[in-house]
């Protein structure tokens, strides 16, 4: 009889058995929060402004009329006989999707403290809304780049797209899963050494310098060209802009690399994140 009167819960909220469980049933569960929060990033970002979603468009143009006036017309940088325009599009909307995904999940505990506090929840939905949300505005202005391409093949431009064109979603997977384990892996560092937080923000700046954002691989010295070539974001930045614009050849076996490099800083972030998690509230 007394078995019968035992509480039939609907959740049983018990620790973690694996530090790389993905809670892909958790995060099934809490889909809906999921769908809040990826909504409230992409809608309220530009909400209170006067041109609201046209930011979205705008901020990649000026950067890339920016980068033509320095880089191009001052600096006299090549860009491999590729529209200057079309090259720093392609290399920045790319770029700004791993910088979005690890600027905005690398603060996940601190900025959601309170939340954290008050209700129970898989706490790896929000750091994926922003992975969401950025792949979102990703395409968004992939779109963009997409309308500006199409012109320049209306009037007669070479453009000549390569055979990597197909492995673009990868990239893209690359990109996301990258940002999105070291931002995991900071935000668990910054609940007790909050310098790191200072360290990211002129960290990306940097990174930026030693990926093929601004330039092409066939610019940088052969004694340089190792280095550059040892970031896992390089192969897949110069793949995408060649995969559209063609260019100097590219090997698709970087990629491997990349995402190989990709999945390991993602499960290391996942356990640091994973083991944090549960007693970071006395840290914050």
């Amino acid at each position: 009889m007394a078995g019968n009167n035992e509480p039939n819960w609907d959740l049983v909220i018990t620790g973690k058995k694996s530090l790389l469980n993905l809670q892909l049933s958790s995060i099934w569960r809490y889909r809906d929060l999921l769908y809040m929060l990826v909504k409230r990033d992409f809608v309220v970002l530009y909400k209170q402004t006067i041109l609201g979603p046209l930011w979205f468009f705008i901020q990649p143009i000026m950067t890339a009329l920016v980068y033509i006036i320095i880089f191009t017309r001052i600096a006299g940088l090549s860009t491999d006989g590729m529209p200057p325009v079309l090259f720093y599009l392609s290399g920045t909307i790319i770029w700004n999707y791993f910088a979005d995904c690890f600027n905005n999940t690398s603060t996940t505990f601190v900025q959601n403290a309170n939340l954290f506090g008050k209700v129970y929840f898989p706490r790896i939905v929000v750091p994926l809304s922003k992975v969401i949300s950025g792949l979102l505005k990703f395409l968004i202005q992939f779109l963009l780049f997409l309308g500006i391409y199409i012109f320049f093949l209306a009037n007669g431009y070479d453009l000549r797209p390569s055979s990597t064109l197909w492995y673009v979603p990868i990239m893209i997977l690359i990109m996301g899963l990258l940002g999105l384990g070291m931002g995991i892996l900071f935000t668990s560092l910054t609940t007790k050494y909050r310098d790191l937080v200072f360290l990211i923000q002129f960290g990306v700046q940097l990174l930026m310098y030693a990926t093929p954002v601004i330039y092409p691989m066939s610019s940088v010295p052969e004694k340089y060209k190792f280095w550059i070539s040892l970031n896992p974001i390089s192969p897949v930045v110069e793949g995408f802009r060649t995969s559209f614009l063609g260019g100097a050849d590219f090997d698709p076996r970087t990629l491997v690399v990349s995402f190989v490099i990709s999945v390991i800083v993602f499960f290391i972030g996942l356990a640091v994140f994973n083991y944090t998690e549960k007693d970071f509230m006395d840290t914050v």
